[in-house]
């Protein structure tokens, strides 16, 4: 099956499961099966939900719940609430779950719903945690990355708003396509996601949060990448010396941790076309952020952020100046 037919596949039964969850008296009876069971949600909405997927406190504050706890993740953000989902924060802050998982602490915090989604858990702690109460689990395996619309859909039936999210998919989606209409050029064109940390560089998959994050705006990541990905899936690890895989029409290089003089050290990416033509973008910071989450709520924020930059990047001259290659030191 090819990946357009797949991601057709996928839209299609997303579209069933917020039609379902919308359907009266869908709320009361939701059972959701998942590769543990299944999660018997019951007819009130949860009060005090305790969220331990790595990003999964943004599509509840975009669903207008303020969860009681959070997992950390990277970066160092207050309560771990990004800028993007700051705004949405109301209330006695959350507690800051670090590490794995304390049942324990989990049980103190007395929750009516505790989100696994994105959170990996094995069989022994979902079954430790559905003793305290129900958990929500993925549609597929635990470890298996669970698109942003899904979660959003999932959730927003977890939290009896199904309306909600299936309005906020729909606006996420309207966001990009509004993008893809204003640079029709950039289908079909390659784009890569790269990055370069620890010493180690490589790039991320269609698979990826951040490879889905270009494949929305119409660009094609080649499927190159996920043959050299290997087992990983999500992302594939090049030789120092070997950057070719990296060359596309469009390179974004990934820094969540201040790496832009390594990755402007690197004796092979002179030899990219990508950069002597300067279409290469810098996503840094908390752009870098947002892309990493890939959420409902961080997924508008990077197309607010980097729409520019690709179109400078892209406008066929190499002397168009891209403003974060420039303040990187990467502009040729």
């Amino acid at each position: 099956m090819t990946a357009r037919r797949t991601e057709a596949t996928r839209r299609a039964a997303l579209a069933a499961l917020l039609a379902a969850c919308a359907a009266p008296g869908a709320r009361a009876q939701a059972r959701l099966p998942h590769a543990f069971g299944e999660t018997v949600l019951p007819a009130a909405a949860p009060r005090r939900v305790v969220s331990l997927g790595f990003t999964t406190q943004d599509p509840l504050l975009a669903l207008g719940v303020q969860p009681v706890a959070v997992r950390a993740w990277f970066g160092d953000q207050p309560d771990s609430i990004w800028p993007w989902a700051q705004p949405l924060r109301e209330g006695p802050p959350p507690a800051v779950l670090t590490g794995e998982i304390s049942v324990e602490r989990v049980a103190l915090l007395a929750p009516d719903l505790i989100v696994g989604i994105g959170a990996s858990l094995s069989r022994e702690t979902y079954d430790a945690l559905s003793a305290i109460a129900p958990v929500l689990m993925p549609d597929g395996a635990p470890g298996t990355f669970t698109p942003w619309d899904e979660a959003v859909a999932r959730i927003g039936l977890a939290l009896g708003q199904p309306g909600r999210a299936a309005a906020l998919v729909a606006d996420t989606r309207r966001r990009f396509a509004e993008a893809r209409a204003r640079h029709p050029g950039w289908a079909g064109r390659s784009a890569v996601a790269a990055y370069n940390f620890g010493g180690e560089t490589g790039a991320f998959t269609g698979q990826d949060t951040r490879g889905r994050f270009l494949t929305e705006l119409g660009f094609t990541v080649p499927a190159s990448l996920q043959r050299l990905s290997g087992a990983r899936g999500f992302y594939a690890a090049l030789s120092p010396e070997y950057l070719s895989p990296l060359d596309a029409d469009l390179l974004v290089w990934i820094s969540t941790g201040g790496t832009a003089r390594d990755i402007a050290a690197l004796p092979m990416r002179p030899f990219l076309r990508a950069h002597r033509e300067g279409r290469e973008v810098l996503a840094s910071g908390v752009v870098a952020g947002a892309l990493s989450f890939g959420s409902v709520l961080s997924l508008p924020f990077a197309l607010a952020e980097l729409e520019a930059e690709f179109a400078a990047a892209l406008d066929g001259d190499p002397a168009t100046p891209v403003p974060s290659a420039v303040r990187a030191g990467l502009a040729p």
